[in-house]
């Protein structure tokens, strides 16, 4: 099996694939990005990692018609909360129309091969899938 590595600081591999959260040890609220002082409630107590729920349901969504040089479209771009975590994230395996992407559907984390370097690695990235 190819060496994988995860795009994202806060996607892990092992066991299964799951999102980690940074959250605040004074109110609870999560962030993916590191931080020194919550956004929420101001507190620099500090944080600690949580697991994030890898089913979810999707709260917004946008079909991407026009992108970048080099990015295929169209696709979906989504807000997925996750047991009252919110995850931006790609709606993947899916035709990317609204008639099969709704509002309320149910989601679960899935991972993709994005690209190999010349040794073979694998980056490994994440989207959400129907459920």
């Amino acid at each position: 099996m190819a060496k994988q590595v995860p795009i994202v600081e806060y996607l892990a591999l092992e066991p299964t694939p799951h999102l980690v959260a940074h959250q605040c040890t004074a109110c609870g609220a999560r962030f993916f990005d590191r931080r020194n002082a919550c956004a929420s409630c101001g507190s620099a107590a500090g944080f600690e990692s949580v697991a994030v729920e890898s089913d979810g349901v999707l709260r917004a969504f946008t079909i991407v018609s026009m992108a970048a040089p080099g990015i295929p479209v169209p696709f979906v771009a989504g807000v997925v909360d996750c047991g009252g975590t919110s995850v931006r994230a790609n709606v993947i395996n899916t035709e990317p129309d609204p008639e099969h992407v709704t509002l309320g559907m149910k989601v679960r984390l899935a991972t993709q091969v994005i690209g190999t370097d010349g040794e073979g690695t694998e980056a490994i990235g994440f989207g959400f899938e129907p459920a």
